[in-house]
């Protein structure tokens, strides 16, 4: 097992042990699966608890890879210590994959890891960029977020090698017409076959009919990640973005009209609900949310990632 730790192992469990059933963040899901863990195939979560220890829970799910026609176990732990919480997964989803028409370049593949989330985040003086030596978070189900590309234009084919974060014309995954190959749960494969997210998983969260969207995972900074919809105090709906396209054209690089390409394409204009890290406070409770168009998930961290999300731990 690849361990990923901030803090001294006997330090994060100290008070670990079985998890107890909660309240707000919702006992395992699913029925047992036979050897003590939750069946969290295709799973709906419910709980809004911004706190990782109401969220604790020992689960399997069962999918497929559908393009190579390969099942999968997927598996995933998350317990609870003073401080911080510990997720480790095999970095399999709890829902079916690589069900596009192209199947992914590089095959899926197990990769066990551990993220430490911090129970009691807190707000920085200014916010964090994103790095793309880091993951943006990790759901509920284990899988990561990643929301970055390593793919600019006028950098080798597009598609990889831009690891400078400053380069401009950074390709979105999820604009239409950038063409990294991801699934109908808008996520693929990196190089090492770990499967991630760039944008909405479109799992883990149900309709505006359930009610406001439960947490499905958690950002670096241990701010919770909530699906898209929210009570505006008048009805449930799906929060917007502030960030705004760009009208025009391109004074440089690929040149052309502004169409959502490239992350330079959109710009942070307060238009929506959400601040320039695609968050806000609900019910006293600051997260991210799901949103339909850039930046998608986050676009920055409030607080600070903890260290075990840096993928050369």
């Amino acid at each position: 097992m690849t361990l990923r730790c901030a803090l001294p192992l006997v330090m994060i469990l100290a008070g670990c042990g079985t998890p107890a059933a909660d309240e707000d963040g919702g006992p395992p899901i699913g029925p047992d699966a036979g050897d003590g863990r939750a069946d969290i195939t295709d799973a709906v979560f419910e709980g809004r608890s911004g706190d990782c220890a109401d969220h604790t829970r020992s689960a399997e799910a069962f999918v497929t890879d559908v393009n190579e026609m390969r099942d999968f176990e997927a598996r995933v732990d998350l317990v609870a210590g003073e401080a911080a919480c510990m997720l480790t997964s095999n970095a399999i989803p709890n829902h079916d994959f690589d069900d596009a028409a192209g199947a992914f370049v590089t095959s899926v593949a197990e990769r066990e890891t551990t993220f430490v989330i911090p129970r009691r985040p807190t707000m920085a003086s200014a916010p964090t960029e994103l790095e793309l030596r880091s993951y943006d978070g990790v759901f509920l189900n284990g899988v990561v977020l990643d929301l970055l590309a390593a793919g600019c234009f006028g950098v080798g084919d597009g598609r990889i090698g831009c690891f400078d974060r400053s380069t401009p014309w950074r390709y979105d995954p999820m604009a239409p017409g950038a063409g990294f190959g991801t699934d109908s749960h808008n996520a693929h494969t990196q190089p090492d076959g770990r499967y991630h997210y760039h944008g909405d998983p479109l799992a883990m969260y149900g309709e505006p009919e359930r009610g406001p969207s439960p947490v499905t995972g958690f950002a670096a900074d241990g701010f919770p990640i909530y699906g898209p919809y929210f009570d505006d105090g008048v009805e449930v709906r799906a929060a917007r973005s502030g960030f705004t396209l760009r009208e025009g054209t391109r004074p440089d690089g690929p040149g052309g009209a502004y169409d959502g390409t490239y992350v330079d394409d959109w710009e942070f204009t307060g238009a929506g609900d959400l601040d320039e890290c695609n968050g806000m406070t609900v019910d006293g409770q600051y997260g991210y949310y799901v949103t339909a168009t850039f930046p998608w998930i986050l676009r920055c961290l409030r607080g600070a990632p903890d260290p075990s999300f840096d993928k050369m731990m």
